[in-house]
């Protein structure tokens, strides 16, 4: 991933320097569980801890890989430069490549995923905090992008938390699944070495043995985790289109953060734009973009082929350090975010009372009106209002067919905000009580 969008300690995580380091260890435990089989001397596997506080040379590695064509191999032999050959040899011993290669690669996924698990926790702090502010600020509430009915901005905020909690439930369901190893042997068989030494390489590594494995760790595994962190994405990118929206200069909710000294626009001075939600929507996608590769890497020849790999090399690193990007730029946008209450209340007014149909049209049937004619009655109303920029209530009042069933109090009251803001505080304790950060 490119510098721009990385953050260093996840972006650790796939450094080559980092997955050496877990090579090494999957070896050096492997050697101490065979050790303890009396299948290799005890002073070999000693050994092998020599080179515990060594830098591997990734450029040294990469040298042997030239001629070898084999990344493992180039650094087994890069291990034994600094263990000494014939200390080295027992090193590998009735493993395969994938052994150490999946392995790695899931120990990787699960520090990713506990980095982007603690990512969702700073974005569901900042929605919990803006939801309860903003609890009871009144916003009209849009479907098909035309007004609704009102509802309030905590309520969106508390929509997003719900769905952010979610997305954490599924990440954490997703790192369980992943967190697993394989020490099994060419084709997984155990024909060359004991399950016991994948038991201990396994505890070593944070991880449980896979019960059953080919030459690779299957694959539907990876692909659950990448479809979790698409969905991620995908809520992301919902919350980044909810603030682009309410930015527009016509509309005006809310905007993001504009910063002393920043500029809009190299053309237009007046310009603040949303550019982190935007930005923020692009990233959605780069993250989503892992997720087909992934449920097609499932599909492996027989017991292995390495279709798989060169996917993974991209998209592991590529869709956890874009995501967790994603994840602290949405954290700071929602926690800066500037919200304009008296805007929402005057977009909500600018029809003059129309968001208030419904409770007109339940209250007609209601007085014993057919549904039929209610709807008629109040959507001829409604048209003047859409049409002649009318005033709702007062069309109502002088509407003969409706005052024959409804009193002027009784149409007074449909205009009642409060009315759709009384389960607000049901609905809090359906999303926070059930979902603590």
């Amino acid at each position: 991933m490119i510098p721009r969008y990385a953050r260093p300690e996840m972006t650790a995580i796939w450094s080559p320097e980092t997955k050496f380091r877990i090579w090494y260890e999957i070896e050096a435990h492997a050697c101490d569980a065979q050790a303890a089989l009396g299948v290799i001397p005890k002073e070999n596997a000693q050994a092998v801890w020599r080179a515990k506080d060594v830098e591997f040379d990734v450029a040294r590695i990469d040298e042997i890989e030239a001629v070898t064509k084999h990344d493992v191999i180039a650094f087994l032999t890069h291990l034994a430069e600094h263990i000494g050959a014939e200390d080295a040899r027992f090193v590998h011993q009735g493993m395969t490549s994938s052994d150490v290669l999946d392995t790695t690669l899931n120990v990787q996924l699960v520090r990713a995923a506990d980095i982007l698990l603690a990512d969702m926790d700073r974005v569901l702090e900042a929605l919990k905090r803006r939801a309860h502010e903003h609890k009871d600020t009144v916003r009209i509430g849009r479907s098909h992008g035309i007004h609704a009915e009102p509802t309030t901005m905590g309520l969106t905020f508390a929509r997003f938390y719900a769905e952010m909690a979610r997305g954490k439930a599924r990440l954490q369901a997703a790192r369980e699944e992943i967190a697993t190893g394989a020490i099994s042997g060419a084709v997984g068989t155990f024909a060359n070495i004991d399950p016991a030494v994948e038991e201990h390489v396994c505890a070593q590594m944070g991880l449980r043995p896979e019960p059953i494995s080919t030459q690779v760790i299957p694959r539907d595994r990876h692909a659950m985790f990448f479809a979790t962190l698409g969905v991620i994405a995908s809520s992301i990118e919902n919350i980044a289109i909810e603030i682009r929206h309410m930015q527009r200069t016509e509309v005006l909710e809310a905007e993001e953060y504009f910063s002393p000294g920043q500029k809009g626009s190299s053309a237009m001075p007046h310009k603040r734009n949303p550019v982190l939600t935007e930005n923020l929507t692009g990233l959605a996608r780069l993250v989503r973009m892992a997720v087909v590769p992934a449920m097609e890497n499932v599909a492996l020849w027989h017991e292995r082929d390495i279709s798989h790999s060169s996917v993974e090399r991209g998209i592991a690193p590529d869709a956890t350090i874009t995501l967790d990007f994603a994840l602290n730029r949405l954290a700071g946008v929602v926690d800066k975010l500037v919200v304009y209450p008296e805007n929402m209340l005057r977009n909500m007014n600018k029809f003059k009372g129309l968001v208030m149909s419904q409770r007109v049209l339940l209250a007609l049937t209601q007085a014993g009106v057919s549904r039929e004619d209610a709807y008629r009655l109040v959507q001829r109303n409604a048209m003047k209002v859409w049409e002649q920029g009318a005033d709702f209530k007062e069309e109502l009042l002088a509407d003969a067919e409706v005052t024959a069933a409804l009193t002027p109090a009784e149409i007074e009251e449909k205009f009642d905000l409060g009315y759709h803001t009384r389960h607000v505080d049901t609905i809090f304790r359906r999303v926070f009580d059930s979902n603590p950060v």
